[in-house]
């Protein structure tokens, strides 16, 4: 870790579930200078705002942790808009944090850049090897997109300017921030209302899509943040070691993962429902597993802390208290 903590930090997406992650780690690392700023305050998606932010503001590091993102149903509903909103906002933050001098940035991605049939667990060599999942192509582009920018910036401008641009790329996420939205949630928070709201109902059954014979694998979002900060002060022979510079991203997991019937168990006993569970094999399972390989950054020495069962109770109890 550097030891100056008065460098300035802009954290773009803090209130997203990945970004207010990555602000209290660094907060509680001593970091005094985070800058942040809200949709309102700063549209990402206009180039000549964020030119001016970064002109006044000089940020020594950016973390790219903002995003249009969304569940299936967005995703199929809105392609155009999630293809150029992620598009113009990795453009533009990239390009002008270069511009005003930015050494050190991170590039926020997402398990999706990689095949929809890649062989499990997904290396970071799967990237490029196969057709996407077309339900949310439009995103997975533009995030492999984001990491091509930050490797071609090295390329061209590493030697010269001392740009040094990382990129991770995250399983499923869950924890404090998540959206717990009826319709547009990922599996976690969409289970966890489920379970609370049958208990508050005495709902003798929560009945689960598919067979539960899928298997995912889930990383608490505060070990991500962990992650994140790693990566970004690792010095740069290290990252190297365990990159390329035209596959440089690196997979950050748990490391191992579960059923979805295994999960419907440990959230309906973080959410304290005792009903019965069961599932409707008539409905679709989707990809029977999905699977990421953190091999690479394991061997940097860094691994996740917060097993499903504690991250579960954590999440229950923050969105308990909405």
């Amino acid at each position: 870790m550097p030891t100056d903590l008065n460098q300035k930090v802009y954290v773009a997406g803090h209130r997203g579930m990945v970004g207010s992650a990555i602000v209290r780690n660094l907060q509680a690392k001593g970091y005094k200078n985070i800058i942040t700023r809200t949709h309102a305050e700063l549209d990402l998606t206009n180039q000549q705002a964020v030119k001016t932010f970064f002109e006044i503001e000089k940020p020594d590091q950016v973390y790219l942790a903002a995003a249009k993102v969304g569940g299936i149903h967005a995703n199929n509903s809105y392609p155009a808009e999630f293809i150029y909103d992620n598009l113009m906002v990795q453009n533009n933050v990239i390009h002008h944090a270069f511009l005003s001098g930015v050494k050190k940035l991170l590039f926020l991605g997402s398990s999706c850049i990689y095949p929809k049939l890649a062989s499990q667990p997904m290396g970071e060599d799967a990237l490029l090897t196969g057709k996407l999942e077309p339900t949310n192509e439009p995103y997975a582009i533009a995030k492999i997109a984001g990491i091509k920018m930050c490797e071609s910036y090295n390329r061209q401008y590493g030697e010269s300017h001392g740009v040094d641009y990382r990129s991770v790329m995250p399983t499923n996420l869950y924890g404090p921030g998540d959206n717990y939205h009826p319709e547009n949630s990922h599996v976690i928070p969409a289970l966890i209302r489920r379970f609370h709201e049958a208990k508050l109902s005495n709902a003798p059954e929560v009945v689960i899509w598919g067979t539960g014979t899928p298997r995912r694998e889930f990383l608490y979002v505060d070990d991500m943040a962990s992650a994140s900060v790693f990566v970004m002060h690792l010095d740069k022979a290290t990252y190297d070691s365990q990159t390329e510079p035209m596959q440089s991203h690196l997979n950050v997991g748990y490391g191992s993962d579960v059923t979805i019937a295994e999960l419907a168990t440990a959230v309906a006993k973080a959410t304290g429902y005792q009903g019965r569970i069961s599932f409707d094999s008539t409905k679709p399972d989707g990809s029977p597993r999905k699977w990421m390989d953190s091999g690479r950054l394991n061997r940097l020495n860094w691994s996740p802390k917060v097993d499903l069962e504690n991250g579960l109770k954590t999440a229950y109890l923050e969105f308990s208290s909405r």
